[in-house]
């Protein structure tokens, strides 16, 4: 019986962990060491928190290193210590120089959550459901991003589902590809394809100023937007005040209802951004290329999440208000 083939596992969010879970799942693996980002302070204390990677690797009693820059010599001795046969990176985020990545006997392979060369970077799963792209998939490259294709699964993106449940699927499919694959790979019957290079975009870094809403935009692009940003940094705009010497009042949406057509006697006055109905049931809101929105989920600073029933129970909205980012 063939002795299991050591890896060295690198990364450092939630869909890394659920991808070493895999690994450690299966026997014909052995996970010889566990390379992480620092612990960061984080809730209202602030006190260090290990990274969801960390924790799953100590769980399992398996050695975790955790540099404040992969690129040092001392990382690379530490590396190459560990003697791993394969690499494995998802979601660590640092960027492995060639010396790193070629330390272990096989190189390395990196998981990552879209239709490369597109969405190369950060924030695949955001920006592919905010530009609405229809499916993606989990690929394996022999590297990084712009490395040699190894495994393709593809997977529809549900017109209703959120970056966060796109990314626990992703995840699973993640590991589940990377297992099935690895063998492949180590005997030579999965032959690396290059990628297109020139087809190549990026998928930056989400920022908090990403969550503004532009109500010029179609209501389809809107909800998009909220589904891409959920949970973080969600979507958000503000009821910009009658006067503007007075403060506007911010709040985030979590749910909208995209409409029909605005009705021809209000489209004089359908700015987009414009209240143009409210009751205690509804609040609909023009948005851009002439079509409607309903809000159906909100939350104000301070509170929580709410339906717009329970909102315009206080009588929030009202008629004639404008929405935006003031």
């Amino acid at each position: 019986m063939n002795d299991p083939l050591k890896i060295v596992f690198m990364g450092t969010a939630p869909l890394a962990r659920d991808i070493l879970g895999a690994l450690l799942d299966c026997d014909r693996f052995r996970i010889v060491g566990v390379v992480s980002q620092p612990d960061r302070p984080a809730g209202r204390k602030m006190r260090l928190q290990p990274t969801p990677v960390k924790e799953l690797a100590l769980q399992h009693g398996i050695e975790v290193y955790q540099p404040e820059k992969i690129r040092s010599d001392e990382s690379v001795a530490k590396l190459q210590g560990w003697g791993a046969d394969l690499g494995v990176v998802a979601a660590y985020g640092q960027i492995l120089p060639e010396k790193i990545l070629t330390i272990p006997r096989h190189g390395c392979l990196n998981v990552h959550t879209s239709i490369l060369p597109e969405y190369r970077g950060a924030a695949p799963i955001q920006w592919a459901i905010y530009d609405r792209i229809p499916e993606t998939v989990m690929k394996m490259d022999k590297g990084m991003d712009t490395g040699d294709i190894i495994a393709i699964r593809k997977t529809p993106i549900d017109p209703e589902e959120s970056s966060a449940q796109l990314h626990d699927r992703l995840a699973v499919i993640g590991g589940q590809l990377l297992v099935e694959t690895i063998p492949g790979y180590i005997d030579g019957s999965i032959q690396p394809v290059p990628q297109d290079h020139s087809l190549a975009t990026h998928a930056r870094k989400i920022e908090k100023a990403d969550s503004l809403i532009d109500w010029s935009r179609t209501p389809e692009q809107i909800r998009a937007q909220i589904l891409a940003f959920t949970p973080w940094p969600g979507a958000s705009s503000a009821i910009l005040p009658d006067n503007p010497e007075n403060g506007s009042l911010p709040f985030k949406i979590w749910k909208i209802k995209p409409l029909g057509l605005i009705p021809d006697d209000q489209a004089s006055t359908a700015v987009p951004g414009t209240i143009l109905e409210a009751d205690p049931h509804q609040v609909i809101v023009a948005c851009g290329d002439g079509r409607l929105a309903a809000l159906e989920e909100l939350q104000f600073p301070g509170g929580r999440r709410l339906p717009i029933t329970a909102i315009q129970a206080a009588g929030t909205f009202r008629q004639g208000m404008m929405l935006g980012n003031g």
